[in-house]
């Protein structure tokens, strides 16, 4: 039989690559500190051996290798796990090893799933053709058991939506709380971490009706690949976004001469600067680790350009020393009010993702190391 190559099969190879190419920029040694970002990439890992099995069964590539048919099953118990996760350490930033109990039963599952696992080739093809293609002959098989014995196996679907729906509702009630509590707006949040909650719920949310969707209409797995391309989609948007706030696109020049022609008049340059000062006292955005200027232009509402020019000529420092202050200022109250916090905890508390970055900028500023301003 020919293979089916269309718009959907390509749409959903490259959403595969695109996936994998993610999880190994969250698994990266200076993403990996946080949490919620190994979880992002546990979370598209577990999208992406699903979407390649659909490609496979799809494309009747599947027929090269057959041992692999429902080989994703267990992963799909995967995905609700961590996205809750994923929120709960966006909101809490708080990681406990018992968390990991949450991926007790997709690994169970696929302890239950080895009696279908490790079936011949040929009850494999049959397996596969009774729901993609079910006009080819089966072929004969003689079965020595049920490989599907147990009720868990024998109702992966009904299994899977209901463990993707509990944790979506979960993750759901978890940004509803954070939401409220911290006052914002899930349509318009301004802090980084809530914008990164709400791409991340509005995607998962979508997509979980989606396959809901489809999984109604089709008792079968005939109407897999259109989920599987709107996984894909929801991954090509986390990329955007991504890209989309990266200070590779938007960091601007610190070199005073840039200025020199820029047409800020002087009212807005200190209702800008008044603005800044505002945000940075009251809401304290220095405080995550991923804050950068493109965002706090964002903030203000104002370009990249014209803050950068504010504070250069308005504060008269960079955005980097402008924001070492302020994070050395909060951390020295941190160390007065809490001795018994280590230097690392103070140094993450205040945005900084390492001791010795902490260390080197506390004493440029201060003088002193943080221990030293601690004991004296």
């Amino acid at each position: 039989m020919p293979y089916r190559i269309d718009l959907f099969s390509i749409f959903i190879l490259l959403g595969i690559v695109q996936a994998m190419f993610l999880s190994l920029f969250f698994f990266s040694k200076e993403n990996r500190k946080h949490k919620e970002n190994v979880f992002h990439g546990i979370m598209l890992l577990a999208m992406a051996g699903c979407i390649i099995e659909i490609y496979l069964m799809y494309t009747g590539y599947i027929v090269k290798c057959l041992y692999l048919v429902d080989f994703s099953e267990p992963l799909s118990f995967v995905i609700g796990p961590a996205f809750y996760l994923l929120v709960v350490n966006l909101e809490e930033n708080k990681f406990k090893k018992i968390d990991y109990l949450h991926f007790v039963f997709p690994v169970i599952y696929l302890i239950l799933e080895i009696p279908f696992l490790i079936q011949s080739n040929d009850y494999k093809f049959n397996s596969w053709i009774s729901s993609f293609h079910i006009n080819l002959p089966y072929r004969e098989v003689h079965l020595t058991y049920e490989p599907r014995m147990f009720w868990v196996t024998d109702h992966h679907t009904e299994m899977a939506l209901a463990n993707l729906t509990i944790y979506a509702a979960l993750g759901l009630y978890v940004v509803y709380k954070s939401f409220r509590a911290k006052g914002e707006s899930f349509l318009k949040p301004i802090d980084t971490a809530y914008k990164k909650m709400q791409a991340v719920v509005f995607n998962m949310v979508t997509a979980a009706l989606v396959i809901l969707t489809v999984k109604f209409f089709n008792v079968d797995d005939t109407g897999d690949h259109v989920f599987a391309a709107y996984i894909s989609i929801t991954v090509y948007l986390t990329s955007f976004s991504i890209i989309r706030r990266s200070v590779f696109f938007k960091q601007a020049t610190q070199d005073q001469q840039k200025y020199k022609s820029s047409s800020l008049a002087p009212e807005i340059m200190e209702a800008t600067r008044k603005k800044l000062v505002s945000i940075m006292n009251d809401t304290k955005p220095f405080l995550n680790n991923n804050f950068s200027l493109p965002d706090l232009a964002d903030r203000i509402g104002v370009s990249v350009h014209h803050l950068s020019q504010v504070i250069n000529e308005g504060l008269h420092k960079n955005f980097s020393e402008m924001v070492a202050e302020y994070r050395v200022e909060e951390a020295k109250q941190i160390l007065k009010k809490n001795p018994h916090l280590k230097i690392e905890e103070v140094a993450e508390q205040v945005g900084y993702l390492s001791k010795s970055s902490f260390n080197t900028a506390f004493k440029k500023i201060t003088g002193k190391t943080p221990s030293d301003f601690r004991a004296g």
